[in-house]
Protein backbone atom coordinates (compact mmCIF):
# COMPACT_ATOMS: atom_id res chain seq x y z
CA UNK A 1 0.00 0.00 0.00
CA UNK A 2 2.89 2.39 0.76
CA UNK A 3 4.78 1.75 -2.21
CA UNK A 4 1.91 2.44 -4.49
CA UNK A 5 0.98 5.51 -2.51
CA UNK A 6 4.41 6.48 -2.93
CA UNK A 7 4.49 5.80 -6.62
CA UNK A 8 1.53 7.89 -7.01
CA UNK A 9 2.69 10.84 -5.61
CA UNK A 10 5.97 10.68 -8.13
CA UNK A 11 4.15 10.17 -10.50
CA UNK A 12 1.98 13.18 -10.35
CA UNK A 13 5.30 15.43 -9.15
CA UNK A 14 6.46 14.57 -12.52
CA UNK A 15 3.47 15.17 -13.99
CA UNK A 16 3.47 18.47 -12.72
CA UNK A 17 7.07 19.39 -13.62
CA UNK A 18 6.96 18.55 -17.02
CA UNK A 19 3.72 20.72 -17.48
CA UNK A 20 4.92 23.67 -15.95
CA UNK A 21 8.39 24.11 -16.86
CA UNK A 22 8.97 27.05 -19.28
CA UNK A 23 11.15 27.21 -22.68
CA UNK A 24 14.92 27.30 -21.85
CA UNK A 25 17.19 28.62 -24.42
CA UNK A 26 19.26 26.74 -26.50
CA UNK A 27 23.04 27.69 -26.95
CA UNK A 28 21.77 28.35 -30.37
CA UNK A 29 18.46 30.15 -29.43
CA UNK A 30 21.05 32.42 -27.43
CA UNK A 31 22.26 34.02 -30.71
CA UNK A 32 19.08 34.83 -32.24
CA UNK A 33 18.11 38.45 -32.35
CA UNK A 34 14.53 40.25 -32.93
CA UNK A 35 14.89 43.50 -35.24
CA UNK A 36 12.28 45.85 -36.25
CA UNK A 37 13.35 47.18 -39.72
CA UNK A 38 13.48 44.52 -42.06
CA UNK A 39 16.89 42.45 -42.87
CA UNK A 40 18.84 43.89 -45.21
CA UNK A 41 19.06 42.37 -48.80
CA UNK A 42 22.31 40.10 -47.70
CA UNK A 43 19.79 38.34 -45.73
CA UNK A 44 18.40 35.32 -46.39
CA UNK A 45 14.68 34.40 -45.91
CA UNK A 46 14.53 30.76 -44.19
CA UNK A 47 10.49 30.93 -43.87
CA UNK A 48 8.01 31.19 -40.58
CA UNK A 49 8.67 30.32 -36.97
CA UNK A 50 6.13 30.04 -34.27
CA UNK A 51 6.83 29.65 -30.58
CA UNK A 52 4.46 28.58 -27.99
CA UNK A 53 4.48 28.52 -23.84
CA UNK A 54 1.20 26.71 -22.69
CA UNK A 55 0.05 28.29 -19.25
CA UNK A 56 -2.65 25.59 -18.39
CA UNK A 57 -1.17 25.50 -14.48
CA UNK A 58 0.33 28.80 -14.56
CA UNK A 59 -2.06 30.81 -15.74
CA UNK A 60 -2.15 33.78 -18.31
CA UNK A 61 -0.08 36.12 -15.48
CA UNK A 62 2.83 34.36 -14.41
CA UNK A 63 5.60 36.31 -12.68
CA UNK A 64 6.77 39.31 -15.50
CA UNK A 65 5.23 37.98 -18.22
CA UNK A 66 6.53 34.49 -18.16
CA UNK A 67 4.29 32.19 -20.53
CA UNK A 68 5.45 35.61 -23.60
CA UNK A 69 9.15 34.43 -22.38
CA UNK A 70 8.36 31.00 -22.87
CA UNK A 71 7.16 31.33 -26.11
CA UNK A 72 10.02 33.68 -27.24
CA UNK A 73 12.92 31.56 -26.12
CA UNK A 74 10.44 28.67 -28.20
CA UNK A 75 10.58 30.92 -31.02
CA UNK A 76 14.15 31.92 -30.84
CA UNK A 77 15.51 28.28 -30.63
CA UNK A 78 13.10 27.04 -33.56
CA UNK A 79 14.82 29.71 -35.92
CA UNK A 80 18.32 28.42 -34.72
CA UNK A 81 17.07 24.89 -35.84
CA UNK A 82 16.48 26.37 -39.09
CA UNK A 83 19.74 27.84 -39.39
CA UNK A 84 18.43 31.53 -38.68
CA UNK A 85 19.76 34.41 -36.45
CA UNK A 86 17.19 37.14 -36.79
CA UNK A 87 13.86 37.08 -36.40
CA UNK A 88 10.75 40.00 -38.33
CA UNK A 89 7.65 40.93 -38.50
CA UNK A 90 7.22 39.44 -34.76
CA UNK A 91 3.21 39.19 -34.14
CA UNK A 92 1.59 37.14 -31.55
CA UNK A 93 -2.48 36.37 -32.20
CA UNK A 94 -4.61 38.52 -30.45
CA UNK A 95 -6.32 36.51 -27.44
CA UNK A 96 -9.81 36.14 -27.87
CA UNK A 97 -12.86 35.66 -24.96
CA UNK A 98 -12.17 32.18 -23.75
CA UNK A 99 -8.64 33.29 -22.89
CA UNK A 100 -9.84 35.75 -20.42
CA UNK A 101 -11.41 32.93 -18.38
CA UNK A 102 -9.71 30.04 -19.30
CA UNK A 103 -5.46 29.51 -19.56
CA UNK A 104 -5.09 29.32 -23.51
CA UNK A 105 -1.10 28.81 -24.78
CA UNK A 106 0.37 31.89 -25.19
CA UNK A 107 2.26 31.80 -29.11
CA UNK A 108 4.74 34.34 -30.97
CA UNK A 109 5.26 33.86 -34.71
CA UNK A 110 8.01 35.73 -37.12
CA UNK A 111 10.07 35.36 -39.99
CA UNK A 112 13.44 33.99 -40.02
CA UNK A 113 16.48 35.16 -41.64
CA UNK A 114 19.87 34.06 -41.83
CA UNK A 115 22.09 37.66 -41.97
CA UNK A 116 25.87 37.16 -42.23
CA UNK A 117 27.25 38.82 -38.94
Amino acid sequence: MYVKHLAGIIGASLLLAGCSSSNELTSGGQSVRFVEEKPAATCQYLGTATGSQSNWLSGQHGEEGGSMRGAANALRNQAAAMGGNVLYSVSSPTQGFLSSFVPTASEMNAQVYKCPN
